[in-house]
């Protein structure tokens, strides 16, 4: 941890405004993004990253200095944005994996794609997929863990990720049509 950051820290923990604008102003792009991943618009993005810092601000106190900051804002920002979405989480029922179509071409075509537009078709996916799969693709989650923070099993989060690369998938291919047809 940097002098600079551990300064900026004990001024959070004292209340200090202007260390707390000065924490805001460093992290707020990139966990912005982080709730982007979880919500449908950016309106409600705003709102979970807003609630995380209020938060962070609330808890800095506790922060261990043998941590990294930047993980530990994230883990609050994406916390903040499962408990803004569970009450919206409708999950779809158990889909057995293996009776899923092949989808190793479909998942090389989502692999061309730019942050933007991935960002853009994991918005679209039903909030249950959403949830999971950046839980899982993008935060790196294991399905026990997952199936543990949402009060879920651990099939129906293997489902609802296999569900979400399909769907995912669709997108692309769909998107890719539109473009030669035009």
């Amino acid at each position: 941890m940097s002098f600079t950051e551990e300064k900026l820290i004990k001024g959070c923990q004292k209340g200090k405004r202007e260390f707390q604008q000065m924490l805001y102003d460093k992290y707020s792009e990139g966990m912005f993004l982080v709730a982007l991943r979880y919500s449908k618009a950016q309106q409600e993005a705003e709102d979970i990253l807003q609630e995380a810092f209020i938060k962070v601000f609330k808890n800095i106190k506790h922060f261990r200095k043998d941590s990294s900051l930047a993980y530990w804002i994230k883990r609050i920002v994406v916390n903040t944005a499962l408990n803004h979405q569970r009450s919206k989480l409708y999950l779809y029922p158990m889909v057995d994996v293996s009776d899923l179509d092949d989808w190793s071409e479909r998942e090389s075509a989502i692999s061309d794609l730019s942050y933007e537009e991935l960002l853009s078709l994991i918005q679209e996916l039903p909030t249950g997929c959403q949830v999971i799969f950046n839980l899982f693709a993008v935060e790196g989650y294991k399905h026990h863990e997952i199936a543990e923070k949402l009060n879920i099993s651990e099939g129906t989060s293997k489902s609802q990720y296999s569900r979400a690369k399909v769907l995912l998938a669709e997108k692309v291919l769909q998107r890719d049509t539109i473009r030669y047809e035009a």
